[in-house]
């Protein structure tokens, strides 16, 4: 541990206070700027749908006329918000989303190989670095939206940094696939792991979530699972700056709305590359953990800049493994925010220079050089798997 974190962890007030000030300028800076937080509202609206018998995929709310675009399942979830009025489902996402962060920074921890907790001498390191993890651009946007992108991160680490043997371990991460479908790529992770119980588990509790939607809500569950399921032009615009999956980035580059194989082509190789790579990291599994939420983030059709909460975790990672400079580097890019300082009113993103390209997609780009820095850097031989948990500290953490 460094120098700087035995200095965070001897000094709990000033954390405690860096935490306070981070989050009172979040709310002040919503109030003031009357941020709309409209997923929140999206939400909301399918938990009154289930409430009163509405259909499910026939509103659209807010002054983007938003649709519901999530499984039957996950507005059952959002059954508890249909009566709240607008500021107390402001306050309550702004409150869960901030108990989110500090959990999934504490996951993220957990994730590459340490311990943090509210009380002891963890306590410093977590606040400073859930008070400087509100500010990275897809932790800030979760906010803003009022989305889950955090509670479906922390669904999954949770699950994946469990003791080995756990009861229903992968359970965790077919319901954040019965929420949203990306998620489910886990699932493939664990089956190419060699972990088929865990597989197992998690396409269960998926199927899980599907029944209950079918048994609750069978209209819309048909409709959803027939037609909705494929249908992205229904969740937005993919060629757009917000989509920072790949095929937002060829779509850019290429000028054109609709891609077709120049994009499908790619994620289908990408994917692959990426989840073989997450199945061969046989000496470090954080990575494989890693590598398959950065490819289902890349091979999504659509991930929206908030989708990238992912980036909490490869940071956490990243230090841990002594990589101070690509820490930064990391950092760096999910708070620069330079897709939005590109043209893209109307239609411009479809006319970026060549130059603007790189401004206009960095995490898709960033996604990329991950992966193929961890194929350059894949061990030459297969070693056997270490029967480690994820949760339990590595015994020796080599030098890098």
């Amino acid at each position: 541990m460094t120098e700087r974190m035995m200095a965070l962890r001897s000094r709990p007030a000033p954390a405690l206070v860096l935490l306070a000030v981070s989050f009172t300028a979040l709310v002040l800076l919503f109030v003031l700027a009357d941020v709309k937080m409209p997923d929140a509202f999206v939400y909301r609206a399918e938990g009154a749908a289930v409430a009163h018998g509405r259909d499910l995929y026939g509103f659209e709310v807010t002054e983007g006329r938003l649709p519901a675009t999530y499984p039957p399942f996950a507005a059952l979830l959002f059954l508890p918000t249909a009566h709240l009025p607008a500021p107390a489902l402001k306050a309550l996402f702004l409150l869960g989303n901030a108990v989110l962060l500090a959990w999934l920074v504490q996951l993220s921890a957990r994730l590459a190989g340490h311990r943090l907790a509210w009380t002891g001498p963890g306590l410093p390191l977590l606040c400073t670095a859930t008070a400087l993890a509100l500010w990275l651009e897809p932790v800030f946007q979760t906010f803003a939206y009022g989305q889950i992108n955090l509670a479906l991160a922390c669904l999954v680490l949770w699950d994946l940094t469990r003791p080995e043997g756990a009861r229903g371990r992968g359970a965790a991460i077919g319901v954040a696939a019965g929420i949203k479908l990306t998620p489910g790529l886990f699932a493939v992770y664990l089956l190419l792991r060699g972990r088929r119980r865990e597989a197992a588990t998690a396409l269960a509790a998926f199927a899980a979530t599907v029944a209950l939607g079918a048994l609750v809500l069978p209209a819309a569950t048909v409709t959803y699972w027939t037609r909705l399921v494929v249908d992205t032009d229904r969740v937005g615009k993919g060629w757009i700056v917000d989509n920072q999956a790949l095929q937002g980035l060829v779509a850019r580059a290429l000028h054109t709305s609709a891609p077709g194989a120049a994009w499908l082509l790619p994620a289908v190789v990408l994917g692959a590359a990426g989840l073989w790579l997450a199945s061969r990291t046989d000496r470090r599994e954080p990575w494989g953990v890693l590598l398959t939420g950065l490819t289902a983030l890349l091979v999504s059709p659509i991930s929206w800049s908030h989708h990238w909460v992912w980036c909490v975790p490869l940071i956490a990672v990243l230090l841990a493994d002594g990589h101070r400079t690509g820490a930064a580097l990391v950092a760096l890019c999910f708070t620069a925010r330079t897709m939005w300082l590109v043209p893209r009113d109307g239609d411009l993103d479809l006319h970026l220079a060549w130059w603007q390209q790189p401004l206009a997609g960095p995490y898709a780009l960033l996604a990329c050089g991950v992966l193929v820095v961890a194929g350059l850097n894949r061990p030459a031989t297969r070693t056997p798997p270490r029967r480690r948990s994820l949760s339990s500290p590595p015994a020796v953490r080599p030098r890098p």
